[in-house]
């Protein structure tokens, strides 16, 4: 594969970031560079506790959000696709809302290790 080609599963153990760089109820958007390619992801966090997906709507197959990082409704308690207006459940990727009934998002597995966002 080319370093072009895009990913939609990385391997566990890789440091993405500080927890800290993702403001309580907000989400951050990450890019991998693999051998195999690209890879683009989100993780949301809430308090302590952070969920991860790959950034891809299942509608449209597109990136969810239009602007960097701005994956979640203005409350902040669903993740939106800004192109079709989709609704995500934040905790289980279903979704809730728009023209992807029925579908979810694709979990991407991170965890907090020692104030370290990493994957899992």
């Amino acid at each position: 594969m080319s370093d072009d080609a895009r990913v939609f599963a990385t391997p566990a153990g890789v440091a993405l970031g500080p927890i800290d760089d993702i403001a309580d109820g907000a989400a951050r958007n990450y890019v991998l560079q693999l051998r195999a390619g690209r890879f683009h992801g989100f993780v949301v966090r809430q308090g302590n506790a952070v969920v991860g997906y790959v950034d891809r709507c299942p509608h449209a197959g597109v990136s969810l959000a239009r602007r960097l990082d701005e994956y979640l409704t203005p409350d902040g308690g669903l993740i939106a696709c800004s192109w079709h207006s989709a609704l995500f459940d934040i905790a289980s990727g279903a979704c809730v809302g728009g023209p992807c009934m029925g579908q979810s998002l694709t979990p991407w597995p991170v965890a907090i290790r020692d104030g370290i966002v990493t994957t899992a």
